[in-house]
């Protein structure tokens, strides 16, 4: 594993490597409130097949975070900025994990290149009104009226047991690890943490306005897709799992018993079902 910085657009961005480079490229985007080292244990399952490449987005984990004065936090520009790291690495064609915040970035990158797309890993990465938790019809509630009490009462997001909850929710007693929450916990300690996140939530709704070109894409070119959800999770449902299916002959789902985070339980299962598709 190599850990490293490079230059995007005069910011640092962080990445994680792994696996010779004379293999497929596989690129790992990560979602709220996390980082990179979500795929901590996923990577050394998949080296010895492709090139793995895990970046951590602008103002996420060990990559810079200006100001939210003086950066747009929106996932629009979030993904200019993963789409010039990739520029950057050189990397063309790529299979792709999404999780959560990494799914419309991810997607985003596969409507606007749907020919360097091998393959797509969602897990727990939606893009079907069918896949939004009851919690969102509070966030359209605030999208709608964005008053400054409303974006205050959402920092609550961001309080460490919070955080705790979404990688404890739905999953077995025992079954995960500390040292994930832990870490985004102190993430969420750094200056102007919250400030740049609320941005984040309320450019939420360009993603869900954004579904239909999602969708559009997947009907269209018919990629490849393993959707690997824990079906616990109550923020992004199952049924947004199984909603691939609809629109993708080529798309298979597996309901894992897990939560948000199902991949810190069952990431031995879910890279087994990449290993047996694309190895």
């Amino acid at each position: 594993m190599k850990y490293s910085t490079i230059k995007v657009n005069g910011l640092d961005v962080f990445y994680r490597e792994s696996g010779s480079e004379d293999k497929p490229d596989f690129v790992l985007l990560h979602g709220f409130p996390t980082a990179s080292h979500m795929f901590r244990n996923l990577i050394p399952m998949l080296e010895k097949n492709f090139h793995v490449i895990a970046p951590d987005f602008i103002g996420f984990g060990q990559s810079a975070a200006p100001e939210h004065t003086q950066f747009e936090y929106t996932f629009a520009n979030l993904t200019k900025y993963v789409d010039d790291f990739l520029t950057a690495m050189k990397i063309d064609k790529f299979y792709l994990y999404v999780f959560d915040y990494g799914a419309p970035i991810g997607f985003n990158l596969a409507a606007k290149y749907p020919e360097r797309i091998l393959g797509i890993v969602s897990q727990n990465g939606n893009i079907y009104q069918e896949g939004l938790g009851s919690k969102w019809a509070g966030r359209k509630t605030y999208w709608d009226n964005p008053t400054k009490e409303l974006r205050e009462s959402y920092k609550s997001a961001f309080q460490p047991e919070t955080i705790k909850g979404q990688y404890l929710g739905g999953e077995k007693e025992g079954s995960v690890s500390p040292d994930g929450y832990t870490l985004d916990i102190h993430y969420t300690e750094l200056p102007d943490y919250a400030e740049r996140q609320s941005d984040l939530i309320f450019d939420y709704q360009s993603n869900v306005r954004n579904y239909p070109k999602y969708q559009k894409y997947v009907r269209d070119y018919q990629p490849e897709i393993i959707a690997a959800w824990g079906k616990n999770d109550p923020s992004f449902v199952y049924q947004g799992a199984q909603a691939f299916a609809k629109d993708d002959t080529n798309a298979e789902v597996h309901l894992l018993d897990g939560g948000h985070f199902v991949l810190e339980s069952h990431w031995q299962e879910i890279g087994q079902l990449i290993l047996d598709r694309w190895a």
